[in-house]
């Protein structure tokens, strides 16, 4: 059993991260911090770096300087041991769900146990079977091709793989985006339903206002190559900085009013 060392209310920090492409420094001196059991949005312009900071702190996308730690870890110095747990108790929906076109969405929802557990085909059937009434999802959709499902459909078979092996911690890259707002609605409701129910910490890389207002705790706005604010809502809609101020209560923000 690997030894846990002490985490208090913070599931995940980054500090002084930096992160570029060649000459583009696209994060420079990061700070941020996420609270345990707590839904978190990140927002920031478009190329701004949101999903560049996630996969950095996946281990996807190499940073330049700086630490991140994750359940009391830091990743740059976790042994294999500790990385694979540490791996082990977070989740990922990707933007566009990244299934694998080929598999079904059961054999899609099974392939983090078969990497990270050692299971009977009959337990993952059954696994595979209660994370996807979970998320809301027929038990005759794990038999389809993911080519076959809508795409709330598909952001739902996304989710449920990244339940699959019951995570503490969830990233969520826009995971609204391309849905109706009746089904953006939805999938807000489930994530918040998720959360609370399995006690989940989310971190949520979103442009979705109606989510920010509904079921985020706090927010981070990224800009500037850095987090130049987080908070409630509230506090958003109260702050002056040019950026936050044209996001949270420009024209657009207004129509939803």
């Amino acid at each position: 059993m690997l030894a846990e060392p002490e985490e208090g209310d913070i599931i995940l920090s980054a500090s002084g991260v930096t992160v570029g492409f060649g000459s583009k420094v696209v994060l420079k001196d990061l700070d941020l911090e996420v609270r345990r059991g707590e839904i978190l949005g990140f927002v920031g312009g478009s190329g701004m770096g949101k999903s560049v900071l996630m996969r950095a702190i996946l281990g996807l996308t190499p940073r330049r300087s700086g630490t991140i730690r994750v359940f009391g870890h830091d990743l740059a110095t976790a042994s294999s041991e500790a990385r694979k747990m540490i791996e082990r108790r977070w989740g990922v929906l990707f933007q566009q769900g990244a299934l694998f076109s080929s598999l079904t969405v059961k054999q899609n929802i099974q392939m983090p146990m078969r990497e990270y557990l050692n299971l009977t085909p009959q337990i993952m059937d059954e696994l595979a079977t209660l994370k996807l009434e979970l998320v809301g999802l027929p038990q005759d959709a794990g038999d389809k091709l993911p080519s076959e499902l809508s795409g709330g459909m598909i952001k739902r078979a996304s989710l449920a793989r990244a339940l699959a092996l019951d995570p503490d911690l969830v990233f969520l890259d826009e995971p609204t985006s391309g849905l109706d707002p009746i089904g953006a609605a939805a999938f807000d409701t489930l994530i918040e339903n998720l959360s609370a129910t399995l006690g989940l910490t989310v971190y949520m890389v979103t442009h979705d206002l109606d989510s920010l207002h509904s079921i985020c705790d706090r927010i981070a706005v990224l800009g500037d190559k850095k987090v130049l604010a987080i908070g409630t809502i509230d506090e958003m809609m109260k702050n002056d900085h040019p950026w936050i101020k044209s996001y949270f209560r420009g024209q657009r923000a207004l129509r939803r009013t």
